[in-house]
Parts: C-alpha cells; sequence; structure tokens
C-alpha cells in the first residue's frame, strides 16, 4: 500500500524513501502512476503546472482512481540511461504502492520510461498508456531538448523559453519573437521548477541513446498508444513500428495534431478511459 494518504480535498505532496517526489490527489481503489514529460520532473504545487496536470488527471480521479504524479530520482548519477530511471519508478512501485500499480501514464519523457518500465517490470504494472512517445526520438527532437536541457541547466530560463518558442512557431522570419517572448514562457513554464540541475542534462543524454525496440516484445499489459501525426519528436513510422513490436497494443492517430497538442488534447483521459473498459 503506498505510505502516504491519498484524499479528495485536495493535493498532497512529499518525498518517497528513494528520493522521489510526489504529488497525489484522490481515494479511489485504483493507483495511476502518472510520469510526467522532460527533460526534469517536478510534482508542481501551484501555477501553471499544476493546473496542465489537473486538467489531464482529475478525470481519472473521477473515475475512481488515485493519482500519483512522481519525479525523476533526484541527483541522478552520469549516464544514468531511461532503463535505469525505469529501475527507479519499479522500485517506488515496489516499496510504496505494494509492487503493483492498476496504470501508468507515460507523458512525452515519461512515454519512454513507461515502455521500460513495463517490458522490465512486468508484475508491477497493470495497464500502459503512453501518450506522445515511441521507441526512438527523431533527432530533431533530441536537438531541441539537449539545447533546452542546457539552458535550464544553467539558470536560464529565458534561454529554455526561446527554445520553446521555436518549437511552437518553427520559422526563421520568427527568431525576434522567439527572443521576445522566451523569458516569458520560461517563467511560465520553469518559475518555482524543483528539479537539480544536472538532472535536466542527465535526462537529455538518455533520450539521445534511447531506443527501446529490443524490449518492447516482452511488454505484457495492454499498452495504449496516443500520438500525434504531426509529431516532429518521434515520426509515423517508428510510431508504427512501436505499436507493432507490443504484443498487446492499441494505436490512436490524433490526426493534424502535432507532439503538444497531441499531448494535451482533451480526448486523452477520454480514450485512456474507454481503453481500461475494453481491456
Amino acid at each position: 500500500m503506498a505510505t502516504v494518504p491519498t484524499t479528495e480535498q485536495g493535493p498532497r505532496s512529499g518525498t518517497f524513501a528513494n528520493g522521489m517526489g510526489f504529488l497525489t490527489w484522490g481515494c479511489g481503489p485504483r493507483t495511476l502512476l502518472y510520469i510526467q514529460g522532460g527533460p526534469g520532473s517536478d510534482a508542481p504545487k501551484k501555477g501553471m503546472g499544476l493546473r496542465m496536470i489537473r486538467r489531464q488527471l482529475d478525470p481519472f480521479v473521477e473515475a475512481g482512481f488515485a493519482v500519483w504524479v512522481v519525479t525523476r530520482r533526484r541527483h541522478m548519477p552520469p549516464g544514468h540511461s531511461v532503463a535505469d530511471m525505469a529501475d527507479d519508478y519499479a522500485q517506488v512501485i515496489a516499496e510504496e504502492f505494494g509492487g503493483r500499480v492498476d496504470l501508468v501514464f507515460g507523458l512525452s519523457t515519461g512515454a519512454l520510461i513507461a515502455q521500460y518500465l513495463a517490458a522490465l517490470h512486468p508484475d508491477s504494472v497493470g495497464h500502459v498508456a503512453i501518450v506522445v512517445g515511441a521507441a526512438e526520438v527523431s533527432d530533431w527532437a533530441k536537438d531541441v531538448d539537449a539545447r533546452m536541457a542546457a539552458a535550464l541547466a544553467a539558470g536560464d530560463m529565458g534561454g529554455a523559453g526561446t527554445v520553446v518558442a521555436e518549437v511552437l512557431l518553427p520559422s526563421e522570419r520568427m527568431r525576434w519573437l522567439h527572443r521576445l517572448i522566451g523569458p516569458l514562457l520560461g517563467r511560465l513554464m520553469w518559475a518555482g521548477y524543483d528539479c537539480p540541475p544536472e538532472d535536466f542534462l542527465t535526462e537529455a543524454q538518455a533520450e539521445e541513446a534511447f531506443d527501446s525496440r529490443a524490449v518492447l516484445p516482452r511488454i505484457q499489459a495492454p499498452v495504449l498508444l496516443l500520438c500525434g501525426d504531426r509529431d516532429r519528436c518521434f515520426s509515423n513510422d517508428v510510431i508504427a513500428e512501436t505499436a507493432d513490436l507490443i504484443p498487446d497494443s492499441t494505436l490512436i492517430w490524433y490526426e493534424g495534431q502535432g507532439h503538444m497538442k497531441a499531448g494535451s488534447n482533451k480526448r486523452v483521459p477520454r480514450d485512456v478511459l474507454e481503453f481500461l473498459n475494453r481491456s
């Protein structure tokens, strides 16, 4: 059982014994483990980060889940891989959740970790939702995340925000606007963000080396993949290959949508809950 009780009155936050932070709310009988995107991870207690997570996960609380947002391990050693991060989450599941959670919901970077968690620790997970993720990250996304991680590790939120602006407005003619709105985006996204600087770089390096193809056939849990067909972070071919390699998988395309729009789509909770009801 989880060591920290959940309530319906509002989120609670804390730190597990292995140093991974958490945010939790809801008191239903089923457990959802949410592994968020990156580089970097945080259990937000206020602001835009909390509002975005609540908007995506509150439907699961209404459906009878206790939701747990769990950060990556803090001060990860150099070379800590995505598989190592999955081992960290498996440790939390073993020590804090009685050895199993009903649903692992992995978003973007979290979706990479969810693949290894399901493959290497099959008894730890009941169902898996891979949201805007696949077996290999595109070169374009590796470059974006490496530059973002370097800026965040240096404490340059404005520089990281400028990278985000480049992603949202991908035009060379918009460079002046990227620089103008970058500091604002940086403050909105990372003000108060609680993540050790070196962990941003460790995650970006792990993403660079990530390729889960070899372990995907070992996944036993039913898996739902929700992906945009215009996602520059994961090519359509790699997404389709990922679904083919997982023995029990369902792939739903969000047509005309890129990485951020598909990941925050209002359909995501509904599609995941329908998938759980069918399987």
